[in-house]
């Protein structure tokens, strides 16, 4: 038996009491395109992009490191990354393939420990602490790792393995592409002095920019700092930056939080400042967030709405729920006070996205005043979910996104699970 602690695990049954945490993150390498490289062999060694078609309106979901080097990156609107390398092969997603083949990603990790905790589709931090029985060092056991994923998914990965969870995605982070990266215990802080304050996580540009004024440019720098003196200077933050300068991360690998979040996002065809529009595909991407959430018997007990302006400027309004919800209905309402909320009502508005939160587990609901209209919603959306499953995705839906059909064609919403 054993019980994390900190940053070390107790053995109840070790002839020692404690010892090291060793905890590995396993990170994909440009995941999507290279499922699709994998399928594809005519398309390795050759630029991929996946996302947006071009000629539409989107954004780089993932580009092989092939056509990274044209400069291309996540969340690049695709015309720029079209105007950069025009050559490159460009993809739309294949969500349902792309997850599959992150559910078998999770089944091979758990083959290792049963302590995963996944952090998105394609990354999982992994606590190896005593596996150096089965697989000899822990840098043997990173090793495993990643030749298994090579073996039985055909794909490439990183695997960063340290004490502690900050350092193995700092590991990870440094080890890329398709590297193995270790961060010993006796190699903290000085393994870390000479990096550039830009690995502290949490450190935004804005944050760097501020670190940097006063002299902080290095984790040296921070490390020698006092504790006090960086909190005088950054308040809580500062303390937070201290400590990850020094490699001190006492966050434990948490299984139980697997899934998060799950969202719909869509770029418009075109921008758009119209309300009832608006309200219109907010409806539509509300309730496909709600049919998934029936499908995996989970409630929401937060929504969070994404508002893209036409000058890419994102803003962000969130919200909890009471009760929790798996309605469509009712994650509208709460997205459509949202919007308002983080929309003035003229500026065109480029994409929109409705984000549920807080999920639990059908039968984890605590009753309420309003619970058996949750329910009566809930029962009503499973009825919907199966006559679309039998007879078409959209066969029954609510009038007012008919009408926004006929209106205008806007792009399907783009699936995002957020993991």
């Amino acid at each position: 038996m054993r019980v994390v602690t900190g940053s070390r695990t107790r053995y109840a049954d070790h002839e020692h009491m404690f010892a090291p945490r060793w905890i590995a993150l396993v990170d994909m390498d440009a995941f999507f395109a290279s499922v699709e490289q994998r399928d594809r062999p005519d398309l390795r060694g050759k630029p991929v992009v996946v996302g947006a078609r071009p000629g539409q309106r989107g954004v780089v979901a993932a580009a092989s490191y092939e056509a990274r080097r044209f400069g291309i990156r996540s969340a690049m609107p695709i015309a720029e990354a079209v105007r950069r390398c025009p050559d490159a092969v460009y993809l739309p997603p294949s969500g349902d393939k792309y997850g599959e083949v992150s559910a078998q990603l999770m089944r091979l990790l758990e083959s290792f420990t049963p302590l995963v905790e996944p952090v998105s589709v394609d990354e999982a931090f992994c606590d190896i602490t005593g596996c150096d029985h089965l697989w000899g060092s822990p840098r043997a056991t990173g090793r495993a790792m990643r030749d298994a994923i090579r073996a039985q998914l055909d794909l490439p990965a990183t695997v960063g393995v340290a004490p502690n969870k900050f350092l193995a995605k700092l590991a990870a982070e440094l080890a890329k592409p398709d590297g193995l990266r270790v961060f010993a215990p006796e190699e903290i802080p000085d393994a870390l002095a000479g990096l550039p304050v830009r690995y502290l996580w949490g450190a935004g540009p804005k944050s760097q920019e501020t670190l940097e004024r006063y002299g902080l440019r290095t984790f040296g720098d921070v490390q020698r700092k006092s504790l006090a003196g960086m909190r005088s200077l950054f308040g809580a933050a500062g303390a937070h930056f201290w400590r990850l300068a020094r490699g001190e991360d006492d966050r434990s690998v948490d299984v139980v939080r697997a899934t998060k979040s799950v969202g719909h996002e869509t770029t418009l065809a075109r921008d758009v400042a119209d309300r009832d529009t608006l309200e219109a595909i907010l409806l539509d991407l509300a309730e496909g967030v709600a049919a998934r959430l029936r499908g995996h018997g989970w409630r929401a007990a937060g929504v969070t709405v994404k508002i893209r302006l036409h000058d890419f400027t994102t803003r962000t309004r969130a919200c909890r729920l009471e009760p929790a919800t798996a309605a469509g209905l009712s994650l509208f309402a709460a997205a459509k006070t949202l919007l308002a909320r983080g929309w003035d009502g003229r500026t065109p508005i480029r994409l929109l996205g409705v984000q549920a939160t807080g999920l639990a587990g059908l039968e984890e609901r605590q009753t309420s005043l309003f619970g058996d209209r949750e329910e009566r919603l809930r029962r009503l959306g499973d009825a919907v979910d199966r006559i679309n499953e039998r007879f078409g995705e959209r066969t029954i839906r609510q009038g007012r996104q008919t009408a926004r059909d006929e209106k205008q064609q806007w792009i399907r919403p783009k699936r995002e699970t957020k993991i």
